[in-house]
């Protein structure tokens, strides 16, 4: 993160080019009752995954064949034949819970298109004073000093223009009772004038088919290049996280520095 002063002003400009993603969540597996399941119905499975979500998923497998204890002896081995095979459903049963800071508007306009396995919260724009905000600043004008000049000054002008609205607006709305009513009011209209660099924040909530459907999508050479830096580090988590469902995917440096995600298995 930077700090820009333009000149003839004195408030600086927080940026970032780098996002944050943060693994705040994972499944758990009630012992309790899967054992009495198997036990009901005269059956054995000691999966040797220690991963939930892996294992959750190949238990959704199994079922529709109650196969448990049958066949494919490890998880790696299951999950690889399912991949492979394409019968991507059974991954919907695995759940992972993320945190993604350092991104811009622009960026969750993008994301939250991804609907389906996909929950969202994000930061309220309308409760929060975005007089502190920090801003995302694209590398391509990062890397050019003639557009970084635009840039920054374009940014101070909105900030600027932002924090005198919220005094005006906040002014407008003095026979409002309530404070907290008014700081809401005042801000909700101010952010009008907030640009899409706006860093925001947002809770991610996504299965291990959309993370995959996601992961292909935005780690693609002709995705943005921010989202696509979220998709590879959202990648590197999920590899470590749960190798048995990431592991086919490769991350690969490309000309112009970046970098993309390929798979031997897509559309699964």
């Amino acid at each position: 993160m930077t700090k820009e002063t333009t000149n003839n002003q004195s408030s600086q400009i927080d940026i970032i080019q780098q996002p944050r993603v943060y693994l705040v969540g994972r499944q758990t597996i009630e012992h309790r009752d899967m054992d009495k399941f198997l036990a009901d119905y005269g059956m054995e499975w000691n999966p040797d995954s220690t991963v939930a979500g892996e294992i959750l998923a190949e238990a959704g497998g199994r079922l529709c064949y109650m196969s448990f204890g049958k066949g494919r002896s490890t998880s790696a081995e299951y999950m690889e034949n399912i991949l492979s095979s394409g019968h991507g459903s059974v991954t919907e049963h695995a759940i992972w819970n993320f945190i993604i800071t350092g991104v811009s508007r622009s960026f969750t306009h993008e994301l939250i298109r991804h609907r389906a396995g996909f929950g969202y919260s994000q930061l309220s724009q309308r409760y929060v004073n975005e007089s502190n905000t920090q801003f995302v600043e694209p590398d391509v004008i990062a890397n050019n000093p003639k557009a970084h000049d635009i840039w920054t000054s374009s940014i101070k002008h909105s900030l600027d223009a932002y924090k005198e609205l919220a005094q005006v607006l906040r002014e407008e709305y003095s026979e409002v009772e309530s404070r907290t009513l008014r700081r809401k009011l005042a801000r909700q209209a101010a952010r009008s004038v907030l640009p899409n660099a706006t860093e925001t924040k947002i809770f991610v909530t996504a299965n291990a088919r959309a993370l995959r459907h996601f992961i292909e999508l935005r780690g693609n050479e002709h995705a943005e290049i921010e989202i696509r830096k979220v998709a590879t580090e959202i990648l590197t988590i999920m590899k470590s996280e749960s190798p048995n469902l990431f592991a086919d995917y490769e991350v690969t440096p490309i000309d112009d520095g970046t970098e993309i995600v390929t798979t031997e298995y897509p559309k699964v």
